[in-house]
């Protein structure tokens, strides 16, 4: 897929046709895009699967291990968050 900047004509309904390259290129897991709405304009990114087990063990918590689940809460919330 090649950078650059597309100017595309937006139907009565608000629509327009995305990029086929681009569509080929960022919608291989799904059909379904994020819309972000800013003041003057929109960033449209590609909604993806997140395998969030990658990420389980790369928190450090500031805690050498949950053993009791009220006692690491009240630790936890009650430290300053800096």
């Amino acid at each position: 897929m090649e950078s650059g900047l597309e100017i595309k004509k937006v139907d009565s309904q608000g629509r327009f046709v995305l990029p086929a390259d681009w569509r080929e290129s960022e919608l291989k897991e799904s059909q379904e895009v994020y819309i972000i709405k800013r003041k003057e304009y929109l960033k449209i990114i590609p909604k993806r699967k997140v395998d969030l087990s990658k990420l389980f063990d790369k928190v450090d918590l500031g805690i050498e291990s949950i053993k009791d689940w009220k006692v690491f809460e009240k630790k936890f919330f009650a430290r300053d968050i800096k």
